[in-house]
C-alpha cells in the first residue's frame, strides 16, 4: 500500500490555507497517478488529484443545472419576461413591504 500526500485546497483561487490529506493507495493506483502526472503535464499528483476534484465539481454543477433546466420546462408554458413583467413584480413587492 503506497500513501500519497495531497494538498488540496488552492490559496490563489479560494483564498483557503492549504491544507494536506492523505490518501493509502494501492500501487497500481499511485504508480497510475504518476503516470498521469507525467503524461498530462501535472507539476505534482497533488496538482493532479486537485484537477480531478474540480472537475467533479463542474460535472455536478452541470447535472444540478440540468435538473434545474428540465424542472423549468415541465413548470407550465412560457410567459414572457419583459419591462412589463417587471415592473409589475418591483410593483407588487412595493406593495407587500408598504404592508409591514
Amino acid at each position: 500500500m503506497a500513501n500519497l500526500a495531497i494538498i488540496i485546497a488552492e490559496p490563489i483561487f479560494t483564498g483557503d490555507a492549504m491544507t494536506t490529506m492523505n490518501i493509502s493507495l494501492p500501487e497500481t493506483l499511485k504508480d497510475f497517478v504518476d503516470n498521469q502526472v507525467q503524461e498530462h503535464g501535472y507539476s505534482t499528483s497533488s496538482e493532479y488529484v486537485r484537477a480531478l476534484i474540480r472537475n467533479d465539481q463542474v460535472k455536478q454543477a452541470e447535472q444540478r443545472l440540468t435538473v434545474l433546466l428540465l424542472e423549468g420546462f415541465e413548470s407550465g408554458p412560457a410567459i414572457p419576461v419583459d419591462e412589463t413583467y417587471w415592473q409589475n413584480k418591483r410593483e407588487a413587492l412595493k406593495q407587500r413591504h408598504s404592508t409591514l
